[in-house]
């Protein structure tokens, strides 16, 4: 017999909602879900956070008083989402697992009941992620399926090779429910009049022929029928039915057109389970690590370095994490912290409640001011010598262009022609065998690669200007020594701006640090990419992996045994495609001995997103890691700062 179910988010965060119109979004939108579980019958899935539960509660008793009748009678049920609509694999472990606590502490304050199941915010998942909910108490999770099957390379196979359980780490799994994006979309375009009912149901029997018998018929947004919050210049007009009546109207049709009956979400996944062989598997891969909802041009740098001014929002959470880690704050503290670091600041938010929101981080770091870690180096305190230079070696080849600088723990070359580009870097662990450094042009022998690829540059790309500029421009570096440090500065200029580039070396120790010092720069509307370290393949025994944690508590691992391209447009409009979260500030690549290097820096200075390349030409291949501060997409605006960058580069 064919089913169906029904998932409907309310969020009254939703970035283009002005603060004043949410009782209109409640009239509007929120009463009618309920009046058609009511008139039709329908058992419906009700996913909100505890913010917009206790918004909700504040502005209209009566609905909150409703739904809980409801939940009672089980025509509908409480889908959890966590306090505030947080992305997870961009947060520490420590925000999300205060997130779900809070968020079932207000379900359970308001309404009295604890959900079983919650829906991944934004579809935005990632391996350890399953860890926090399965410490949270859920016990399954709603999850995108499209894009998990692009993930894992099934998007060409059977709906009956997708995997039944999420694999956490900690030998975590939870059940999946899926959701579907195109299925979601269809009836969303139905319902706004964008096609025939007609059509919408001959898609959904062919569905129903090829697919399983449960069908994720909707699982998005509920301010989206009846209102407009006015996003886009583009949106479409209301339909003048009434849409909510159409959405009745479509629920009807596919119960007597299509034979289908519905249930809960819950019993959706019972039935699932019950009927399908159980498939435990990783959910992600090293080309989809965080995958989203929708298609290509919706992915995780939409909430982590576009928006408004997202980098210098997600740092500055970071610094009020690090703040609160440090002097075990209480409760409310930690709820702020949940509200400031929300998906909806991210996006289109509206100019009101972003200076409303720029008014609460002022007085949060205002109010733990004396608690910031610092782990920066301060170039500036570095001083010139007055001994002579015995720990380390310098040399200058013939005609300038390349310094080498030896050390007992490293040989680094730097190329000052290409702005202090790295030629090479070689460890005393790695018996010194350079690890990463340039590529020259004609390494690879198809022209698709035919460039020189170097490691620890800039590259600023301005579409709508047409410009690209990078930092490969000859400089005249400045070599000041400090006790057990060398540090080589240069400064040039880029877009009619100011950069200085320090490389720290320490004289003891297998490490060095690049730093990318933005004096008074506002962050393009374009893309802003910098290190392009790229792997020198002699020194590599493949296959490589790469490491970093996203969201969870321990380090997940990625293997880069297909082509990966984290940096490649989805479209004229969005620059991107995917990247890692790395909520630590740590990001590892590794070879099938061990061998690699370890990628460190502080998200509360910068929290900058990092990106792979990896690509094979004729047994040859190109890795790279990059760290992105500015992305494009529909969300950009025309302001934002970039902040100063520094990474730290030990063996792995």
């Amino acid at each position: 017999m064919a089913q169906g179910y029904l998932i409907f988010h309310l969020n009254l965060a939703f970035s283009s909602i002005k603060t004043e119109a949410r009782p209109e979004v409640i009239s509007k939108c929120y009463w009618p879900l309920l009046e058609l579980a009511e008139h039709t019958g329908i058992p419906i899935g009700i996913e909100l956070t505890g913010w917009t539960l206790q918004q909700i509660t504040l502005l209209d008793q009566s609905w909150v008083d409703r739904f809980r009748q409801m939940l009672e009678n089980k025509q509908c049920e409480l889908i959890g989402s966590g306090w505030t609509q947080i992305i997870g694999p961009l947060v520490p472990y420590e925000v999300n697992r205060w997130n779900q606590k809070l968020g079932l502490d207000a379900y359970q304050k308001i309404l009295g009941i604890t959900p079983k199941l919650a829906l991944v915010n934004e579809m935005a998942f990632s391996t350890g992620m399953v860890d926090v909910y399965v410490e949270a108490g859920y016990q399954g999770i709603i999850m995108d399926r499209d894009n998990v099957r692009l993930a894992l390379g099934l998007d060409h196979t059977a709906l009956s090779t997708t995997p039944t359980y999420a694999q956490g780490q900690e030998d975590c799994v939870l059940p999946v429910l899926w959701s579907d994006s195109i299925l979601f979309q269809r009836l969303q375009r139905v319902v706004h009049g964008d096609i025939p009912m007609q059509d919408y149901l001959a898609y959904v029997q062919q569905r129903l022929h090829q697919d399983d018998q449960i069908l994720p018929i909707y699982c998005n947004d509920a301010e989206i029928f009846d209102y407009r919050p006015g996003r886009f210049s583009e949106e479409s007009r209301l339909h003048p039915e009434g849409e909510w009546l159409r959405v009745q109207r479509v629920c009807n049709a596919l119960q007597q057109d299509c034979a289908l009956t519905w249930v809960l979400p819950s019993e959706a996944l019972a039935s699932n389970l019950a009927s399908q062989i159980k498939h435990v598997a990783q959910l992600t891969s090293a080309s989809q690590p965080i995958p989203v909802k929708k298609q290509a041009k919706y992915n995780i740098n939409r909430w982590a370095v576009t928006g408004r001014d997202d980098l210098w929002l997600n740092t500055m959470c970071h610094k009020l994490y690090q703040s609160l880690i440090l002097k075990q704050s209480d409760h409310e503290e930690w709820r702020e912290l949940c509200e400031l670091w929300a998906s909806d600041f991210r996006t289109h938010i509206t100019t009101e409640r972003w200076q409303d929101m720029l008014l609460r981080i002022t007085m949060m770091l205002q109010h733990g001011q004396n608690n910031f870690p610092c782990h920066e180096v301060n170039v500036d305190v570095i001083v010139k010598p007055t001994h002579s230079i015995h720990q380390v070696d310098i040399l200058k080849d013939a005609e300038g262009i390349f310094w080498t600088i030896k050390t007992a723990a490293i040989h680094l070359v730097l190329n000052v022609r290409r702005g202090l580009a790295i030629k090479s870097l070689a460890f005393v662990s790695h018996q010194f065998n350079p690890i990463l450094g340039t590529l020259a042009q004609g390494y690879f022998h198809s022209i698709e690669l035919g460039v020189d690829f170097y490691s620890g540059g800039i590259v600023i790309e301005t579409p709508g200007e047409r410009s690209r500029t990078t930092d490969l421009e000859w400089v005249q570096p400045e070599i000041v020594q400090d006790d057990h440090v060398l540090t080589i500065t240069a400064s040039l200029s880029m877009q009619q701006n100011s950069l200085k580039k320090v490389v720290v070396i320490d004289l003891m120790r297998e490490y060095i640090e690049l730093q990318y010092h933005f004096d008074e720069w506002v962050r393009p509307l374009g893309t802003v990419r910098v290190g392009h370290f790229t792997l020198l393949p002699e020194a590599i025994v493949y296959p490589l992996q790469v490491g970093c944690i996203n969201g969870g508590k321990t380090r997940e691992w990625f293997v880069l045994d297909h082509s990966v391209n984290h940096g490649r447009a989805a479209s004229t409009l969005v620059s991107s495609t995917a990247a890692f979260g790395a909520t630590d500030g740590s990001f590892v690549i590794t070879d099938a001995q061990g061998q690699g290097v370890n990628f460190s820096w502080d998200p509360a200075r910068c929290a900058a997103i990092p990106m792979v390349q990896h690509q094979g030409s004729q047994h040859r291949y190109l890795t790279r890691l990059l760290f992105s501060l500015a992305e494009v997409d529909d969300t950009t605006r025309a302001e934002g700062r970039l902040m100063p960058f520094s990474v730290m580069l030990t063996p792995g």
